[in-house]
């Protein structure tokens, strides 16, 4: 049979977007019982194969025992939890209902906690036992008056409620019936969750993600990363964040694709030791994951390893050619955003699988039309010249963002003013064959003497250097050139820092991008500012070099 990705994009919309949608059915029920959904890895490597029919019983139980507690359909409800299987029938029961998620990403400290929390008006929050203290602020104890938690994996507080017990239907929660007329259907336009943006340039800003969305997750799934059946998948991402939310649970949920969720922090060790011992087949990450993998690597593993993909900020060409030689796969660079999802990217479906160009993020994902407009007017760029990353809406139909949490001003931001544009806030370019160029966020671009300069095109020629582990480039003010360029390093371990190294790295960037495009100075850094999801904040570097003394 001939592919359609035009067909298959509409199938999608007509399962996920139609007003019946029922998220239990699609995400778990109407699966077969015995299916592995999920194989929860620990740090000892030890395993449990979590089956669906697992999940429709106890999630089924927790949705009663949360109504008990007077959980209504469109209540939102907080989860900060880890990888686990609690974290993944706790969605499914708040699904049931109807409810609303509010994720919680666990390396979050108590005042993100609480802003969020106060922003959505959560009714309660299900979290981890060690992830409790988080709640109240510090030196601070929960009381009779504190909101609801439920505590899961841990003994819960006198005044909190167990998740086990839940779960169970023990305790005060014995004898519930779970025989209520089946999951609330809220139709392809209800609300599952609801997220916030990173607030990597400013407060973050609520997104509310419907039903509808997943359509454009599980093709994704399917053009993007090409999960098959008989993958092993393991998206390393944390479901705290969109791209962990959206391909570690939702995608392979509502497409019944096995997957991995690792409860363990990262290590490289760690990772290639679950990767061999599981013999993963299909493997997606943030570049900062291949960096470390390629920084703590010893002798190769044995692996399975038939795809590789990467998504959260621009993979650089070394990080490429490493994964060729390691993995036996080139790691494939995608694009995407919290309010959409994936977009555009270097697809692994067969039928849709183009040459790698270097430092191209890869054409339009099915389902999607994105393009570059020009500076000057809401029209497309010419072929090659550096403009705004764009989405059109009318020809985008997995297109599901319409705004964010009260938040009118931020969004019109977002859309040119007859509506047919969305703009990502990113720059860039595109060839003539329609691939895109990421160069950096508009407020990344550095402009020098009328040249608009991408940090992306500077940092991957610093980070094919053998002494350096990350960079990161941005613009600071200057007399004369309106701003120059600086670079922000980490070297690897064993090396440090010298002048024939600065001189060095000025010269590579020189032969390798520029002459103009040089760093004036060369910091070295232990680490680089990252927001939890693993993204650089060029910001605080900004701030942090415009506070530091110089010797000039």
């Amino acid at each position: 049979m001939t592919f359609s990705a035009r067909d298959r994009v509409q199938d999608l919309l007509d399962t996920f977007a139609v007003p019946g949608a029922n998220a239990a059915e699609l995400f778990c029920d109407r699966h077969p019982a015995d299916r592995t959904a999920f194989t929860v890895v620990g740090s000892g490597l030890d395993s449990r194969d979590v089956t669906y029919g697992e999940l429709r019983e106890e999630s089924t139980r927790f949705a009663a025992a949360l109504s008990r507690l007077g959980v209504r359909r469109g209540d939102h409800v907080a989860t900060l939890m880890g990888k686990s299987a609690e974290l993944v029938v706790a969605l499914l029961g708040l699904w049931r209902l109807g409810a609303v998620d509010v994720p919680l990403f666990t390396a979050f400290a108590h005042d993100a906690i609480a802003f969020r929390l106060q922003a959505t008006g959560a009714r309660l929050v299900i979290c981890d036992a060690d992830q409790r203290r988080k709640l109240v602020p510090p030196d601070g104890v929960p009381n009779d008056a504190s909101p609801l938690v439920v505590v899961a994996r841990g003994d819960a507080f006198g005044y909190d409620v167990a998740f086990s017990e839940m779960v169970a239907g023990a305790g005060a929660f014995a004898g519930l019936s779970t025989d209520d007329g089946g999951p609330v259907a809220v139709g392809g336009d209800g609300t599952l969750v609801q997220l916030f943006t990173s607030g990597t340039t400013g407060t973050p800003k609520g997104v509310t993600i419907p039903l509808r969305a997943v359509a454009s997750f599980v093709g994704y799934q399917e053009f993007g990363l090409d999960v098959r059946r008989d993958d092993v998948f393991w998206n390393m991402a944390d479901p705290g964040w969109a791209y962990g939310l959206y391909f570690a649970l939702l995608a392979p949920l509502a497409s019944g694709a096995r997957t991995l969720l690792l409860s363990a922090g990262f290590s490289p060790a760690l990772t290639w030791a679950v990767m061999e011992k599981f013999q993963v087949s299909n493997f997606a990450a943030a570049p900062t994951v291949y960096r470390a993998l390629r920084a703590g690597s010893g002798a190769e593993p044995g692996h399975a390893l038939r795809r590789a993909s990467s998504a959260g900020e621009p993979l650089t060409p070394d990080v490429i050619e490493w994964g060729r030689g390691v993995f036996g796969v080139e790691v494939r660079d995608q694009y995407g955003q919290t309010e959409h999802g994936m977009v555009a990217g270097n697809a692994w479906h067969d039928a849709l699988r183009l040459p790698l160009r270097p430092g191209s993020m890869g054409p339009s994902l099915p389902g999607w039309s994105v393009d570059v407009l020009s500076d000057a007017a809401d029209t497309p760029a010419a072929d090659d010249e550096f403009g705004r990353v764009a989405i059109n809406v009318a020809r985008s139909p997995f297109f599901w963002f319409t705004s964010y949490v009260d938040a009118p001003g931020k969004t019109a931001e977002r859309f040119t003013a007859d509506g047919a544009w969305y703009l990502t806030g990113d720059a860039g370019r595109r060839d003539g064959d329609g691939c895109l160029y990421f160069s950096s966020r508009d407020d990344d671009v550095i402009i020098m003497a009328g040249y608009r300069i991408g940090p992306f095109d500077v940092e991957s020629v610093l980070a094919a250097h053998p002494a350096v582990a990350e960079a990161a480039v941005v613009g600071v003010p200057d007399a004369i050139r309106g701003e120059v360029l600086e670079a922000c390093v980490v070297l690897n371990k064993g090396v440090g820092p010298t002048e024939a190294l600065t001189t060095e790295l000025q010269q590579l960037v020189k032969d390798k991008f520029a002459a103009h495009a040089y760093p004036r100075r060369v910091h070295y850094l232990a680490e680089l500012p990252k927001t939890p999801s693993g993204k650089v904040q060029r910001f605080v570097l900004r701030r942090d070099l415009a506070a530091a003394p110089t010797n000039d």
